[in-house]
């Protein structure tokens, strides 16, 4: 398989269904917003890996968990990704279904992780760890997606979950990197005034 095709040298890409969109389209944007995320996370959990060979401790059990969800959310946004590609993905029986039980899975994580980590007192900035600065950039990139993906459906069609999930997986990042500071024994900066 070759991995040019040339066809996007006039400036348009192929949605699914054979559609054909100028590359600066808000639908292009917002899945590709969504790739970008996917690549930060992808980023995280090889900065995960790396802390983890690195560490003087015996295999940190802590660090599973994260990875297992981090990979388990590189799916999901891969599934979210491909119903943006599409300007009716009820039409394609292919492509993967999304709905609300992604989002009761984000919040049910977002519970049991705070639950075990200490209260907010202070504002954090971002940083930390490698992986936690990772992930809050990853947060970053996502409430981008969140804006461009919120302004896609003032126009066009999309499915709510989507918007909904975004919401909740920015919050679930900010958490996780949070997670991360603490699993690898690294105080979070605080904001001072």
């Amino acid at each position: 398989m070759k991995i040019y095709t040339r066809t996007g040298d006039d400036g348009t890409t192929g949605l699914i269904g054979g559609q054909r969109l100028k590359k600066s389209d808000l639908r292009i944007e917002s899945y590709g917003t969504i790739d970008e995320l996917n690549a930060v996370i992808g980023l995280a959990l090889a900065q995960l890996a790396q802390s983890e060979a690195l560490s003087d401790e015996p295999k940190n059990q802590a660090r599973t968990p994260l990875r297992q969800q981090l990979t388990r959310v590189q799916h999901e946004l891969f599934a979210v990704g491909s119903n943006l590609a599409s300007e009716n993905p009820d039409k394609y029986a292919a492509l993967p279904k999304l709905d609300v039980s992604m989002v009761a899975r984000l919040e049910q994580e977002i519970d049991q992780i705070n639950e075990s980590l200490s209260p907010l007192r202070k504002f954090i900035l971002p940083g930390g760890s490698l992986t936690a600065a990772t992930l809050h950039l990853a947060r970053t990139v996502c409430r981008r997606a969140e804006r461009l993906i919120v302004g896609l459906a003032e126009s066009q069609p999309i499915n709510p979950v989507i918007i909904t999930y975004v919401n909740r997986l920015a919050d679930w990042l900010f958490i996780q990197a949070r997670a991360a500071n603490h699993i690898e024994q690294v105080a979070e900066p605080l904001w001072e005034k």
